[in-house]
């Protein structure tokens, strides 16, 4: 177990590091001068000069990943061209939002795709499975921007129900927090629903049809214990898997989500980032995404072993 656990570690470590190098060199190998790209098509010599004097890219390339990597390593991510705030700062500023956003459409992607699923696999041909079916073709075709401005126009506009945009931090209270995040969180978590709730049902068919499962029924095994006790934990691998995925996927759909709902965030920040030219924040989210991709996969690798002891062998 422990070797395993090193394993995945040295291979987190070399991945990361992987990343870090292409994320250096994203802006210093474009085509252009990248001081020249910050600072816009009116800007003067000093300016650019100036602007090449604040990255460091005067320096050896050598020195400036070093400097770039110790700086990071100490918490220090630079500081933002358009606003001259750290980054930093303004990343743990629209983190709250970010994070509410991703845990509540976890929360519901899982609880309601596994449940789906299950069911699905279950009464496999029934009415569940046909409805299952016709959700996924839905929630695998529809954008999520899409599915938003239909939410926002329905329960917002015409029924009145929720707000249209906007975000309450925890501190306004809980009730507040929770219906501003109703919509953007049923827009988001649709699609996941749909990839997490076909998965389960495809993995749970083929336990279901082992011939232990058929032992177990003939045994007098009631649904439950035949469904969670031995079909569930022996289809969980896959289940985990696709969990996985989906947060790690659910970076993205952030962005979207944020900007169609108007939520101060991550993806927010992202794009008037890039509509500002601001090199230092989209290098920084870059990285903080990456290594949060990776942490989910290697934790996800780690829980494997919970599932099935001879993934450690």
């Amino acid at each position: 177990m422990v070797a395993y656990v090193l394993r995945r570690m040295v291979s987190t470590i070399a991945v990361m590091a992987m990343v870090g190098i292409f994320v250096f060199l994203l802006l210093r190998l474009a085509p252009g001068d990248p001081a020249a790209m910050i600072a816009g098509k009116s800007a003067t010599a000093e300016m650019i000069a100036g602007i090449r004097e604040t990255l460091g890219l005067n320096d050896p390339m050598p020195v400036q990943f070093i400097r770039w990597v110790r700086n990071m390593l100490g918490g220090d991510f630079g500081i933002s061209i358009f606003s001259g705030r750290p980054v930093l700062e303004l990343i743990s500023q629209r983190l709250g939002p970010t994070l509410s956003l991703s845990i509540l459409t976890m929360i519901l992607s899982v609880s309601v795709g596994v449940s789906f699923g299950i069911l699905a696999a279950w009464r496999t041909g029934g009415l569940v499975d046909r409805v299952l079916a016709a959700f996924s073709a839905f929630g695998y075709s529809v954008p999520v921007f899409v599915i938003g401005y239909f939410l926002i126009y329905f329960f917002a506009f015409r029924m009145h129900w929720l707000p249209v945009q906007g975000y309450v931090t925890i501190d306004g209270g809980i009730g507040p927090w929770f219906v501003h995040l109703v919509l953007p969180t049923v827009a988001l978590s649709l699609g996941y629903i749909a990839f997490i709730a076909r998965v389960t049902r495809a993995s749970m068919l083929e336990v279901l049809s082992e011939d232990y499962m058929r032992t177990a029924a003939a045994k007098g095994a009631s649904s439950y214990a035949m469904l969670f006790h031995h079909a569930l934990k022996n289809a969980g691998v896959p289940i985990l898997t696709v969990i996985g995925i989906s947060f790690a996927y659910m970076i993205g759909g952030v962005v979207l989500t944020e900007t169609v709902f108007n939520i101060p965030g991550i993806g927010r920040l992202v794009v008037d980032a890039i509509n500002n030219r601001d090199y230092p924040i989209i290098q920084s989210v870059l990285i903080l995404t990456s290594g949060l991709y990776v942490l989910i996969n290697l934790t996800v690798d780690l829980a494997y072993t919970l599932i099935d002891p001879r993934i450690r062998y």
